[in-house]
């Protein structure tokens, strides 16, 4: 079985690749913000390790992680965790881009760096969940959309360069997923929200356990998930 590093395994589709792999029997490392949040995770998925570090701060994720215990060689990085917030350019704060930045870009940068040592040593997999607004950009979605932009530059820099060490690099974007996310945003947006019209999360989990299990002679480096209908 694999080890895995986990970002946002606490709600959404984050809790349903958890699921799926402790349901196989796989060893998970999960990273939560804070001791609470941990302790939660803990309780919920029996077997787990937990990480602290706050994706919110990047800078610290250094210190933070160099005084914990980490896996020796990872299977796979999965970068799942997510902020946003919507507003038109000409509303947003330098804090509502910096937070969207550091969360969904800079962090996941980071976190990648510092761990890039274990998934060579197992030519593992870094799969990065990034969103239709990584190719897109609509009105209001600015801060989220550069973000996610971003991520997309990450991924694609990363696996030329790691492809030599055996690293495989994935980025999915699903379309709009019945997640809290979710809910937040037809909140911001004013309208009302209907789980049944989006994906599912396991059904994203499941692409992504896609990617993870192919066999090592090939890789999944992008795929799309959209809403049927």
């Amino acid at each position: 079985m694999g080890t895995h590093l986990i970002t946002g395994a606490g709600s959404g589709i984050g809790a349903a690749v958890t699921e799926r792999l402790a349901e196989r029997g796989d060893e998970l490392w999960l990273l939560a913000r804070d001791a609470g949040r941990a302790k939660e995770l803990a309780e919920r998925f029996p077997g787990v390790r937990t990480v602290v570090g706050d994706l919110a701060d990047p800078d610290r994720l250094s210190w933070a992680l160099g005084h914990q215990t980490l896996p020796d060689r990872l299977d796979s990085l999965l970068h799942i965790a997510g902020v946003v917030d919507l507003g038109e350019v000409g509303e947003l704060t330098p804090k509502a881009w910096n937070r969207q930045l550091a969360a969904n870009l800079v962090a996941p940068a980071e976190l990648t760096r510092l761990l890039l040592p274990q998934l060579r040593l197992a030519q593992g997999h870094v799969v990065f969940v990034n969103s239709g607004a990584g190719l897109r950009a609509n009105a209001q979605w600015a801060a989220y959309a550069a973000s996610k932009h971003g991520l997309k530059a990450l991924a694609d820099a990363l696996r030329w360069e790691e492809s030599g060490n055996g690293v495989r690099v994935t980025t999915v974007y699903p379309g709009r997923t019945a997640t809290p996310m979710q809910v937040k945003v037809h909140q911001q947006e004013g309208k009302d929200y209907d789980a049944e019209r989006w994906i599912a999360p396991e059904t994203v989990a499941s692409t992504i356990l896609t990617a993870l299990d192919l066999p090592p002679d090939a890789e999944i480096t992008d795929l799309q998930i959209r809403p049927r209908g």
